[in-house]
This record gives structure tokens, sequence and C-alpha cells, in this order.
């Protein structure tokens, strides 16, 4: 048999995907030891021992400050932002991706603008943010939604581009309306498609998000990991940076689990990523 059309077992699949992590943890758990042994007091890569108890003080022990378990502070104060600003930027998508998508007017009119703010690095951005307005969480809030909505808006207006034309045809010709062309045939597909677009806006509604904690919070995972830097607490900042990508990953799944139980009609075609 081709080793094309070799595919791996369920537990197959587990063992495979575990094995880069495990490699990847082996190899900084020697280059540890091979620095801890040469100088005990380094700092640049901590063994795993002094980051699991830095990560236990932070989880668990509270702030003799504010009596706060930070880490889960810093990470409710930064799902949080993140939720607000992915919400307001796929309700943006929707709305315009649906209007450049269906109607050439609305392409003709919003298309070329969208592409054009698209390519704004939204970090150049963030101290007008700040300016306009304040060092709040509306700020945060807005990089993410300002950084994330253009390629979610390109995305599913691309998706409604790529509906087969007969479809459209076919209700024309049973005498639909452009409402009912919309509700009936474009959104029961532009579901599907918005969970994706969601997915790939989540990779720089995280950049964002951490660059506008880093600037300007008082917590946050960004803020935290900005904060101990000055101290070069690595047994801090190496955790939390596995943390965000953790959280990062379990919300990647969540969505494709989502989207592949409620439109597994989307995801016939093959196995979804």
């Amino acid at each position: 048999m081709r080793l094309i059309n070799r595919y791996p077992s369920r537990a197959m699949r587990a063992a495979l995907g575990a094995l880069p992590f495990a490699g990847l943890l082996g190899a900084y758990a020697v280059a540890s030891a091979i620095r801890l042994a040469e100088n005990p007091r380094d700092k640049l890569l901590p063994s795993l021992s002094a980051m699991g108890q830095a990560m236990y003080q932070m989880g668990f022990v509270p702030d003799r400050r504010t009596g706060d378990l930070l880490l889960w502070s810093d990470t409710f104060a930064s799902l949080e932002r993140l939720a607000i600003g992915i919400a307001i930027a796929a309700s943006l998508a929707i709305v315009f991706g649906a209007i450049i998508g269906i109607l050439p007017i609305g392409r003709a009119l919003f298309s070329p603008f969208v592409a054009a703010f698209s390519l704004i690095p939204p970090i150049t951005i963030l101290p007008i943010l700040f300016i306009v307005l304040g060092l709040g969480e509306a700020a945060k809030i807005g990089l993410v939604a300002i950084g994330t909505a253009p390629l979610m808006i390109r995305s599913l207006a691309q998706g409604v581009l790529d509906i087969p034309r007969e479809e459209i045809v076919k209700a024309e010709t049973l005498g639909a309306s452009t409402w009912q062309i919309a509700t009936r045939v474009v959104f029961p597909q532009l579901w599907p498609k918005l969970i994706t677009a969601i997915r790939l806006g989540l990779v720089p509604a995280w950049i964002f998000l951490i660059s506008a904690e880093a600037i300007a919070a008082t917590e946050g995972l960004g803020y935290r990991i900005f904060l101990v830097r000055r101290y070069l607490a690595m047994d801090v900042i190496l955790p939390y940076v596995v943390w965000i990508t953790l959280l990062a990953y379990l919300i990647d799944r969540l969505l494709a689990g989502m989207s592949r139980r409620l439109f597994a009609w989307a995801h016939l075609s093959g196995e979804a990523l």
C-alpha cells in the first residue's frame, strides 16, 4: 500500500501528535540541565521544576498585595477582552461580508475600502486608540476588533462568492427576492464559514491583545509577561507563553468541533484541520 493511502488509527494519531511536543520538552530539559550545571543561578533556561513551582505560586497562592490568584485573574481578563473583540469583529464580518458578497453595488462600495484597511498594520494605530479611547478596556478591545474584522470580512465575502452560481440562479428562477436568497441560500452556508473566519482571526487577535496589554494594562497575560521581564523571570514568562498557546489551541479545537457538530454537511469533502 502506498504511504499516501495509509491512515493512522485514532491511538496512532494521538501518539504521533504528541511526539513533537515530547521531543521539544525533552530538548528543553537537556538544554536547561546543561546550562544549570555550568551556572546554577542561570535564569535563561530554568528547570521544569522551577517553572512548575513558579506557576503554582501564580495559580494557587494569593498575591500578597491584591489577594488575587494572578494566573486566573490574568487569564479571565485576557479572555474577556478577546471574546468581546472577536464578537464585535464577527458581527461586522457578517454584515459587511454578506453585503460585499451578495450585492454587486455593495461590493463596489465597500470592497476597495476593506481591502485597503486590511493592509494597515493594526499595531500602528494603537497609539491613536489610546488617545481617542483612553487607556481603559475600550482601546484593547478596539485593537482586537480592528485587527481581525477586515480579515474576517474578506473571508466571509469570498465565502459568499464561492457559493455555486447555479444555486442563486435556481432561487431566482423560483421567484425568490434578494432578501429570500440571502436568508435561505447564502446565510445557511455562511455560518460554518464564519466559524472558520473566527479561527483564522484568533491568530492576529492574540497578537494584538498581548501587545495592547503589554503597553497599558494592570492585569492580563500580556501585562504579566512584560511586567516580570524586568526581573528576567523566565520561570514565569515561559509557562505563561505555554499557557497562552494552550488556551489558543483549546479555543481553536472547540470552534472546530462546534463547526463539525452543527454543520456536518460542510465537512463532508474532507477532514477539517
